[in-house]
């Protein structure tokens, strides 16, 4: 939410779509790229201006990433005479209006014309790869470099973008990006790693920096609905089944869905299940909203708040087009849905998305408040610190890590967009904070920005809990005079840490 201050440097995006000069010279024009030329552009741009915007690439770069990816092309388009920024409008669009529907089908038609000059056998119905019926975007599958120059060159079109190309370090980083390891750990030490804490739980070493102990006298975060877009939810977890409402934690609920459809090499299938294989959102949910029970377990900080868990991804990397798919429907349920106020999402990615975007700004004119990871360092982002997108947004509160001594934390980013830190890395002995595992009911610790995110969700919560007549920009506020940098802003930390005693007061 970095538009409520004026002065910050964003990293942000272009709706329009526009062509500049790339490293990649126009005597390359028309030549496909391989992956590791398109690799060294992305990087060589990331590390000089912070940011990828598919937008300011050449027709050729575009092409060659949809070449070297799955072929799906997210296309904005726009009736001919409207503004091609709609972030302020994104929300009131009705695209089955007559209008809208125009400009939808002289696009889809402009791409099969120019298609079907390589390929004589192609069908209308073979281009489209996802549905969308509530954003003005078009998911369809695009071969020719002359499609995406005739679609930059049409008045009708806000952007042409790649949806599932990201650069990667190595082909082996697939196996870094987030997913295994969230297992119960027998190791921690009561006192120094957590507290016990009524009627039968755990409280995780970090929460005193962030005074939550206090701020549980005032509130829990009943009667909010918190929603975690990420990796699903374990199924072996009854802390996230049966026994979500144990001890402390009274006449909540939670619901389990799934955004991610199915991996096709052409496009999108049935939609996964909502359980969690990688076990990333089992451990963001917990440190955020798991019960504060009887059986030992972590407490997460909302432990009264009601839950919608989102499968919206496979790991943490957003590298699919099915993954920008996921997510941008996880954010327009979450702005149809009036009972949810809360957003969490701890995955990004290197490039921009202006799908992701148009589905954030959609949830953000709808008063959510959304929380997103500022980055941590997996293979594919190795020796770049660097906000991640979409924590880049104005319209995105981003959070980072720190460690105890208030430095960065190892593999946390961090940068001019980051709006809260939290401390969740021991300097001493690298200890991450508490939470739920995938199995069992002894908790297991997780670190990075992305619990960073998920427990300064919690946090609002909190707020939104002790004051639910609140707006969203008066929630936000309340966070931002409580943390320890107010009233000056760090360049790297932003406002700095919470504090949920003095922001539920």
């Amino acid at each position: 939410m970095k538009k409520l201050i004026p002065l910050l440097v964003l990293v942000g995006l272009l709706n329009a779509c526009q062509v500049s000069d790339d490293s990649l010279t126009s005597q390359n024009e028309g030549r496909l790229f391989a992956k590791n030329e398109l690799d060294d552009l992305i990087w060589q741009q990331v590390k000089q201006t912070g940011g990828f915007n598919w937008n300011k690439q050449s027709a050729t770069v575009v092409w060659s990433a949809l070449k070297q990816s799955d072929n799906v092309l997210s296309i904005g388009y726009k009736p001919a005479r409207q503004n091609a920024d709609l972030s302020a409008t994104i929300h009131q669009i009705d695209v089955k209006s007559a209008e809208w529907t125009q400009a939808r089908e002289q696009v889809l038609q402009l791409v099969f014309e120019e298609e079907k000059k390589s390929n004589a056998k192609l069908k209308l119905t073979d281009l489209e790869a996802f549905s969308e019926d509530v954003l003005p975007v078009l998911n369809l599958r695009v071969t020719s470099v002359a499609t995406v120059q005739r679609l930059r060159e049409s008045n009708l079109v806000r952007y042409a973008e790649p949806m599932g190309y990201e650069p990667r370090m190595s082909v082996q980083d697939k196996s870094s990006s987030g997913c295994g390891g969230y297992n119960p750990d027998f190791g921690l030490v009561a006192g120094s790693d957590f507290s016990n804490i009524t009627p039968g739980a755990k409280a995780s070493w970090n929460h005193p920096f962030h005074s939550i102990a206090p701020a549980w006298n005032k509130s829990t975060g009943s009667g909010v609905r918190l929603m975690i877009i990420d990796t699903g939810v374990s199924p072996n977890q009854d802390n996230f089944g049966t026994q979500f409402n144990q001890g402390s934690s009274t006449g909540r609920s939670i619901e389990k869905i799934a955004t991610l459809r199915e991996w096709r090499l052409f496009g999108g299938g049935p939609l996964e299940s909502p359980n969690d294989v990688c076990g990333h959102g089992t451990a963001m949910s917990g440190a955020c909203a798991a019960p504060r029970g009887t059986d030992g377990n972590a407490a997460g900080i909302a432990y009264n708040a009601n839950l919608t868990v989102v499968r919206a991804a496979a790991d943490v990397f957003l590298d699919e087009s099915r993954e920008v798919k996921g997510v941008s429907d996880a954010y327009i349920l979450a702005g149809n849905r009036s009972d949810i106020r809360i957003t969490s999402m701890s995955l990004g990615r290197i490039t921009s998305s202006s799908q992701i975007a148009d589905a954030i700004r959609y949830a953000y004119n709808m008063g959510k408040l959304i929380f997103c990871a500022g980055g941590t360092s997996f293979g594919w982002s190795a020796g770049w610190f660097g906000v991640i997108f979409p924590a880049t947004m104005s319209e995105v509160v981003a959070v980072t890590g720190i460690k105890d001594n208030f430095s960065r934390c190892s593999e946390c980013h961090d940068g001019s967009a980051i709006d809260f830190v939290v401390v969740m890395e021991k300097a001493s002995n690298g200890r991450k904070p508490l939470t739920t595992a995938m199995f069992d009911n002894q908790p297991g610790t997780v670190g990075g920005s992305s619990v960073a995110t998920a427990q300064t969700a919690g946090m609002a919560a909190l707020v939104w809990a002790r004051f639910p007549t609140l707006t969203r920009d008066q929630v936000w506020n309340k966070l931002i005079v409580s943390a320890s940098n107010y009233p000056s802003r760090s360049s790297t930390f932003g406002w700095g840490r919470i504090n949920a005693d003095l922001a539920t007061n």
